[in-house]
């Protein structure tokens, strides 16, 4: 068994693909419309569906935000620097929301970033092998 996907309900699809791919580097894996159902389904990741989780981005086209609870915590991303990573969001229009640093009451290095919807995107800096 595995993860296969996370799904996240999307107010505007298109400003999210921009997101996920041109700030975080996803690439567009499928994209499909459901007329019927009034939705879409587009998937982004970091490689093929068959080898790593990907996030499924559903897009109901009646919809225009979604009240995001407080049940949802966060995607989590291993980079090689927090900062960095922070840097280059940032330059591509993302919003970080927390800069790069120990985490509470520990020594991992990690920072946040939120998404156009508000779902916020950890940084965990890869541990140096010593």
């Amino acid at each position: 068994m595995r993860i296969l996907h996370t799904m996240l309900r999307v107010g505007d699809l298109d400003r999210s693909l921009a997101f996920y791919q041109d700030v975080l580097g996803m690439k567009l894996i499928r994209r499909r419309d459901y007329p019927e159902g009034r939705f879409t389904l587009a998937f982004v990741g970091y490689g093929d569906e068959s080898e790593t989780a990907v996030l499924e981005l559903t897009h109901n086209w009646d919809t225009k935000s979604y009240d995001l609870g407080t049940g949802y915590g966060h995607i989590a991303i291993q980079v090689d620097d927090a900062a960095k990573a922070c840097d280059e969001a940032r330059k591509r229009g993302g919003k970080v929301t927390r800069e790069a640093g120990p985490m509470k009451h520990g020594t991992t290095v990690i920072a946040f970033v939120e998404d156009p919807d508000g779902y916020k995107i950890e940084f965990i800096q890869r541990k140096v092998e010593e």
